[in-house]
């Protein structure tokens, strides 16, 4: 009774944490980027709670299949070690749980077939994002209308016309002046009234096409506009209308006295009018 065991240890020893567990740590991953043949899965099927490792398994092999590979029961013993009946089981699974449809279809020849369609996410409605979202239609915003421009004093429609001639000839100093019909009957009086202040058409020309951006001009209406009223002269300083020039009449001969002198009409001279008043 009093014998002991000299092989047995007196006291059970403690584990010493770290010694006798291996993978007290956790996992560690040492992954590497894949850049060619990979396949996103999601983790609602990697770590799915309620499918079999089997189903899991089964569920990613197929993902990673192109289109139009066979997925049936006997393609898929044929290629894992399982059998029919468990891959028949993980497949019901994988149907259950939304990964999986089978659809009977008819073809062209009048066979019906089953087709395997393989669901990444269940849930997802493959029409809903096969239609695209109808576009929304761009309501054509409306152009800012030129801004008022300088008016003649006096439109008269010479010198109107001298004014749409000059627009409509600025096409070509530079192409990108070409100006509508509309832009153009907008701009017009203002060239007028350059015009009507004593500045002539050529110094009206270099203004408006002098020092353009090199760029393309959105809307060469606007900028033409801007000069007009920006680098508008001042009216011409007044002047005194000049007096009529002095009519000179024809050499007449006096009637009474031979004498030639000036008068629009013939007769008497100034000396031979004035000798009857003075004798009267």
């Amino acid at each position: 009774m009093d014998t002991q065991n000299p092989s047995a240890p007196p006291r059970a020893q403690s584990r010493i944490a770290g010694k006798n567990h291996p993978h007290a740590g956790g996992l560690i991953h040492d992954n590497a980027r894949h850049s060619t043949r990979f396949t996103v899965i999601g983790n609602h099927l990697a770590q799915h709670p309620e499918l079999s490792g089997l189903a899991i398994g089964l569920g990613v092999h197929i993902q990673s299949l192109p289109a139009g590979a066979h997925v049936d029961i006997k393609s898929l013993a044929a290629r894992f070690p399982e059998g029919t009946t468990r891959i028949a089981a993980a497949l019901r699974e994988l149907e259950t749980h939304g990964y999986l449809r089978r659809e009977r279809q008819r073809t062209p020849a009048g066979r019906i077939v089953t087709r395997t369609i393989s669901c990444n996410q269940p849930g997802h409605d493959r029409t809903q994002h096969q239609q695209a979202p109808p576009r929304k239609k761009r309501t054509p915003t409306a152009r800012k209308p030129l801004p008022a421009v300088p008016q003649p004093a006096y439109p008269a429609p010479t010198l109107l016309r001298t004014a749409t001639d000059l627009l409509t000839d600025l096409r070509r100093h530079d192409p990108r002046l070409l100006l509508s019909a509309q832009d153009t009957a907008h701009l017009a009086p203002a060239v007028a009234a350059w015009l009507e202040r004593d500045v002539s058409p050529a110094a009206v020309r270099h203004t408006l096409t002098a020092d353009l951006p090199p760029q393309p001009l959105c809307r060469p209406a606007a900028l033409l506009a801007h000069r007009l009223i920006a680098q508008l002269p001042p009216p011409p300083p007044f002047r005194a209308p000049a007096p009529p020039p002095t009519v000179r009449h024809p050499l007449q001969t006096c009637e009474d006295c031979d004498r030639a002198f000036r008068s629009p009409t013939p007769g008497a001279c100034r000396d031979c009018r004035a000798t009857p008043l003075a004798a009267a």
